[in-house]
C-alpha cells in the first residue's frame, strides 16, 4: 500500500531542507523555517545533524523561540539554550504561557531564571509557583493555571458581559469553571450552555454538578486514561481541600500519550526518549554500553549453562542444531504475553485484582500453543535425523519452555511494578534470560538423561 501523503510530508521537507543547505540558500531556508508551525520546526531540527541544526536554529525568527523550545526533546533543547544569549532566552520565555515556562523553566541559566521571574507580575508569579510545586509527571505538573471562573448565583448574562469585558478566552475552554467566594471548585457551565440557554437564568441553574475534578496528586497517565474514557476536551484540577487550581486541556494530554508511547518504545532497548539521535558517538556509545553489558551478563548465565552439558552436546550433534529452535519460540511466546501484559498495566485494566486470572490464562495459551507446535517440532526432527527420542525430547523441552515463557512474561511486569521498576525497561531482558536457561536446562538435560 502507498504511503500516505501526511506521512510522507516530514520527509519531503527534510529532503528539501537538506537540498536548501547544500545549495547554501539561506534567504530560502530562512523563509522554508519561518512558515513552518513551532512542532514541526522542533521536529526539523531533531532530525538535523548538530552543525546544520544550529544553522537553522540561527534562521528560526526570535519571537517563535520559546515555542519551538517546548517542542523539541530535553537534551536537544539544552544544545540549543546553550547557543542563545541570556537576552534571547528571556525574551523566548516571557512569551510563553505559564504552564509552558514551568516545563523548561529548570533547563534555564540560573540568571535567566532570576530575570525572568523578576518581569513576571505577582500573580503570574503565584501561578508559576503553583505548578512547579507538584512534579512533572502529576496532574498539578501538567496543569494550565489560566482559567475563567465565575460564581454560582450570577445570571448567564452576567458572564456575557464579564466574557465580553475580558476580550478573550483561553485555548481549548469548553466550559467556565464554577467556583464559590473561596475558590472552592462546585461545578462547570457549558460554553454551548452559556450561548444557548435564557441569559436570565443562574448559573446554577444551569451548570454540571456531576463532573469530578481531577486531583493535582494523580499521575499523568491516570489523567490520559481519564480523558480517553470521558472523551474530555478540558478538566479541572483540584488541590486536597477541593480548591481549584487550574485546568488541564486535550493538548497536553496528547503530549502525555505520545510520550509515554516513545518511553516504551525506548525503554525496552535502554534508551532514553530525550536523548539526541545525533549525540555524539562517544556519548551515545556510553549509554548503550551499559545495556549491552547487563544483556552480556544473561548470555554468559546462558552459556553457563549450555557448558554443563558440553558432553552431551559432543556426542549429539543434532542437539545442537535444534537448541536454538527451543530458546527461539520461548522467547516469542514470552514477548507476546510480555507485552500483553505491560499494555493492559498501562491502560490499567492489569492489577493485583486480576493478575491470578491472567497468569491462569496465559499460562492455558503456553501449554495449548506449546503442544501444537511441540508436535510440529517434533515430528520434523524425526524426519531431519531419523530419531524418534531426539523428537521426542524437544517436543517436550518445547512445552515446559512456552509455559514458563507464558508465567515470565505475565509475572515479570508484575514483580517490577511492586519492586518500583519500570517494566518496560528491564523485563525482555529478564524473560529472555529465563526462556533461554529453561529453554537450554530441559532440552539438554533431559537429552543427557535419555540418550546417554
Amino acid at each position: 500500500m502507498p504511503e500516505s501523503h501526511e506521512h510522507r510530508k516530514p520527509q519531503k521537507r527534510l529532503e528539501s531542507f537538506a537540498e536548501a543547505l547544500e545549495s547554501g540558500r539561506l534567504a530560502n531556508i530562512r523563509r522554508m523555517v519561518n512558515e513552518l508551525h513551532s512542532a514541526e520546526i522542533g521536529h526539523l531540527l531533531e532530525s538535523l545533524p548538530p552543525h546544520e541544526r544550529e544553522l537553522v536554529w540561527q534562521l528560526v525568527d526570535r519571537d517563535k523561540d520559546g515555542d519551538v523550545l517546548l517542542d523539541v526533546n530535553d537534551e536537544v533543547r539544552a544544545n540549543l539554550i546553550k547557543e542563545m544569549a541570556p537576552e534571547a532566552l528571556v525574551a523566548a520565555a516571557e512569551g510563553l504561557d505559564t504552564d509552558d515556562l514551568a516545563d523548561i523553566l529548570q533547563d534555564l541559566p540560573d540568571i535567566v531564571i532570576q530575570e525572568v521571574l523578576q518581569s513576571m507580575g505577582m500573580q503570574d508569579r503565584i501561578r508559576l509557583e503553583s505548578v512547579l510545586s507538584y512534579p512533572e509527571d502529576t496532574a498539578g505538573g501538567l496543569m494550565n493555571v489560566d482559567t475563567v471562573t465565575v460564581r454560582a448565583n450570577v445570571t448567564l448574562d452576567v458572564v456575557l458581559r464579564y466574557l465580553r469585558l475580558r476580550g478573550e478566552i483561553p485555548e481549548m475552554t469548553d466550559h467556565l469553571m464554577v467556583v464559590d467566594r473561596d475558590d472552592y471548585y462546585l461545578g462547570l457551565l457549558a460554553i454551548g450552555d452559556l450561548l444557548t440557554k435564557d441569559p436570565s437564568l443562574t448559573v446554577a441553574e444551569v451548570m454540571i454538578h456531576e463532573e469530578q475534578s481531577i486531583p493535582a496528586t494523580m499521575p499523568v497517565s491516570e489523567v490520559a486514561s481519564l480523558f480517553e474514557q470521558r472523551d474530555l476536551i478540558s478538566a479541572p484540577v483540584v488541590d486536597d481541600e477541593g480548591k481549584l487550581l487550574g485546568r488541564i486541556t486535550i493538548d497536553d494530554v496528547v503530549d502525555v500519550i505520545r510520550d509515554e508511547a516513545e518511553h516504551s518504545i525506548m525503554s525496552m532497548a535502554g534508551l532514553d526518549e530525550e536523548d539526541d539521535i545525533f549525540a555524539p558517538v562517544v556519548t551515545s556509545s556510553r549509554r548503550r554500553g551499559v545495556w549491552l553489558g547487563i544483556n552480556l551478563a544473561t548470555a554468559f548465565l546462558a552459556s553457563w549453562v549450555i557448558g554443563l552439558f558440553d558432553a552431551t552436546i559432543e556426542q549429539i550433534v543434532a542437539l545442537a542444531v535444534l537448541m536454538p529452535v527451543v530458546a527461539s519460540m520461548g522467547g516469542i511466546a514470552g514477548s507476546q504475553t510480555l507485552t500483553l501484559v505491560i499494555r493492559g498495566m498501562a491502560l490499567g485494566h492489569i492489577g493485583p485484582a486480576n493478575a491470578s486470572r491472567i497468569l491462569v490464562k496465559e499460562l492455558a495459551v503456553g501449554a495449548l500453543n506449546g503442544v501444537l507446535w511441540a508436535l510440529v517440532v517434533g515430528a520434523v526432527a524425526v524426519l531431519w535425523f531419523n530419531d524418534l527420542a531426539i523428537g521426542g525430547i524437544i517436543a517436550v523441552a518445547m512445552v515446559v519452555n512456552l509455559i514458563a515463557a507464558a508465567f515470565a512474561g505475565a509475572t515479570i511486569p508484575l514483580l517490577m511494578q511492586r519492586l518500583g521498576i519500570d517494566p518496560a525497561l528491564s523485563a525482555s531482558v529478564v524473560l529472555t534470560t529465563v526462556t533461554d536457561v529453561v529453554g537450554f536446562f530441559v532440552f539438554l538435560g533431559l537429552a543427557t538423561v535419555v540418550l546417554l
